[in-house]
């Protein structure tokens, strides 16, 4: 078994640690790999959910090394964190004599080529995405700006040494890792592993939440038994297309009169209230309601139809939303754009609801006179076989189980 060490930019404390980073490591370490992670925590996340965490590593068997994450100034304080992930990494294997050194994107990847190079620990890159596009095509970095422009050039050129150096590269989506064999001829297709973002199906199961808990649910957000009710989970950020899904929502209100939007999100509402009247949707019709990770699944239930539209973009041809394995799961029909990692292909193979090939009402409104094709047991058992967090560990393995031999 491998003596690990798990590199991330993002915190443990953070919804992403703890869905999509945690439970794979648990899982991991219950197959007899050991692992030593270091993370970087947002100040307010850590002094709320911190000793959470310290007790679920420690519980788990996994060494946790938070770091602070520092934000301003920008650049500056991602070199100054670069440099404290690099020192920490270097004197941890120096005690413990890493086999891997495992790197979850792009700022970690600058750290596993170095350990790769100075100690020979296999660098598996854990890719995410293809970062550098996607702080471009999101408008975070201004490719105008010529610090920002030398900043991208300089990722884009890492990523080739990435690509070409890594021991095995993690990709999110089938898409992304054709995109990757486009870019580089000379990657055999074997060091490339698509692992999607994964449920853990204990948590996200229909069968966990009576009737009576989800009729109680929507009393307290004040929505009729007789309502139907547009659903939205997750944060709004730089890639999902408010805009967009609200005017989707204008036109699903024609059809079901007097039906709601309910988002599940941390979002400040007024974002979300300011769009929703520049599109003339009354106050009334919107629900926002922020909610403990563990509750989600319960609120997921309360939607009759769940939506996400996301920025049909290059860097998106590398992206799994976690909803959409969440939904598919809890067997509720799901609402999306094309162009976007593998999600069009999945949901149209599995029945899981519709894909928007044009975002405009004309559209919108064809495809709801159509009807929804969803199928929920079709659904829900892609879930299980496809995105179950014991397939998401087991194909780890695999790939834990490829270094250690070729080690």
């Amino acid at each position: 078994m491998a003596k690990v060490l798990y590199i991330s930019y993002d915190g443990m404390t953070d919804p992403l640690g703890q869905s999509q980073v945690l439970p794979y490591l648990i899982g991991l370490t219950q197959l007899g790999h050991e692992f030593h992670l270091i993370s970087f925590e947002k100040k307010e996340r850590f002094e709320d959910e911190g000793k959470k965490i310290e007790i679920l590593c420690k519980d788990a068997g996994i060494h946790w090394y938070p770091l602070r994450y520092t934000k301003k100034p920008p650049l500056l304080s991602t070199i100054y964190d670069v440099r404290r992930m690099s020192s920490l990494a270097k004197s941890l294997q120096r005690k413990n004599k890493f086999d891997i050194v495992h790197c979850r994107s792009y700022i970690s990847g600058l750290v596993g080529l170095k350990m790769q190079r100075l100690y020979q620990t296999k660098f598996l890159f854990d890719m995410r995405g293809f970062w550098a596009d996607e702080r471009i095509e999101g408008g975070i970095w201004n490719i105008k700006n010529p610090l920002f422009k030398t900043v991208y050039n300089f990722f884009k050129r890492k990523e080739t040494r990435f690509f070409n150096n890594a021991d095995h590269i993690i990709s999110l989506t089938s898409t992304g890792k054709k995109e990757i064999l486009k870019m580089h001829h000379s990657l055999s297709e074997s060091r490339i592993t698509v692992i999607p973002c994964c449920v853990d199906l204990e948590k996200f199961n229909p069968e966990n939440y009576s009737e009576n808990k989800i009729d109680a649910i929507k009393n307290e957000l004040h929505i009729q038994s007789d309502e139907k009710v547009l659903g939205y989970v997750g944060s709004i950020g730089t890639w999902y297309m408010l805009d967009e899904m609200l005017d989707f929502y204008t036109v699903f209100k024609e059809k079901y009169t007097g039906s709601k939007f309910l988002f599940i999100t941390p979002e400040h509402p007024d974002h979300i209230l300011e769009r929703a009247k520049a599109k003339g949707i009354s106050s009334e019709s919107i629900i926002i309601k922020k909610s403990a990770h563990n509750m989600v699944p319960a609120y997921m239930l309360t939607f009759d139809f769940s939506i996400f539209f996301i920025k049909p973009t290059f860097s998106k041809s590398a992206s799994s939303p976690t909803k959409q394995a969440e939904l598919m799961a809890m067997g509720i029909p799901i609402i999306c754009n094309a162009g976007v990692g593998d999600t069009d292909t999945i949901v149209m193979e599995h029945c899981a609801g519709i894909v928007i090939r044009n975002l405009d009402n004309a559209s919108y409104k064809q495809q709801l006179d159509k009807g929804i094709l969803f199928d929920s047991l079709k659904a829900t058992k892609a879930a299980q076989n496809d995105f179950s967090l014991n397939e998401g560990v087991a194909r780890y393995q695999k790939v834990y189980e490829s270094l250690s031999f070729n080690g």
